[in-house]
């Protein structure tokens, strides 16, 4: 894949200088934030699923991208002028409050669904069938599971692969069954779960830093 990105590179680069172990993991990292970035230019989603530590990190990262993070994001002229179109003083207020967001969905948010997901049909699913309903040949679905072998976490990707859309792993070293279904996977060099799950943290924190920069500064 050809380096695209260029602001946030810097991100990726200060994330290897903290933690030199994760220089093999480079090239996996800023493939992701080409991806992610060119999905978000041309008007797609991301979805996010994994489980336990990994469900707590889906929800993050929708809380990093969906408003600002480190930049101002300042909505658009024309969405500002409607507003203030509809209501004067309402809408100015809004124009000032409201921030530029990346269309991110964590798959493990919605517990009504999931449990009649899980109830209904088969507990595996709860993530595929989601992919299945929101997801779309432009979109992104980024897998992490620190295993690699979640089965809800493959059948959403395989899912996924299904519907022509590009996947992203994040996992740990051995990269599970999961990895041979993704395009690119980030195998973070740890076999105990709350190691690769140390590691993910701050290259999640990095491509959401990178995407940020690229898109709106």
């Amino acid at each position: 894949m050809n380096l695209v990105i260029m602001r946030g590179t810097r991100y990726v680069d200060e994330l290897v200088e903290r933690f030199p172990i994760l220089s093999q993991c480079r090239q996996d990292i800023l493939d992701s934030c080409n991806i992610m970035t060119d999905c978000f230019q041309k008007k797609g989603k991301m979805l996010i699923c994994g489980n336990g530590g990994s469900c707590s990190d889906s929800d993050h990262i929708v809380g990093e991208l969906m408003k600002s993070f480190e930049i101002c994001r300042p909505i658009n002229i024309d969405l500002s002028r409607n507003l203030e179109a509809i209501s004067d003083e309402r809408g100015k207020y809004l124009s000032g409050k409201l921030e530029g967001g990346l269309p991110v969905i964590s798959l493990s948010a919605h517990a009504a669904l999931l449990s009649a997901i899980s109830n209904d049909i088969d507990s595996n699913m709860i993530f595929a069938q989601q992919v299945n309903c929101y997801g779309l040949e432009k979109d992104i679905l980024l897998a992490i599971s620190s295993s690699g072998n979640s089965q809800n976490v493959i059948d959403a990707i395989i899912t996924a692969k299904a519907k022509k859309m590009t996947v992203v792993g994040l996992t740990g070293s051995k990269g599970g069954r999961m990895k041979k279904y993704c395009d690119v996977t980030i195998c973070v060099p740890a076999v105990c779960t709350a190691e690769i799950q140390e590691y993910h943290l701050p290259i999640y924190h990095a491509i959401c830093r990178g995407v940020e920069a690229e898109l709106f500064q």
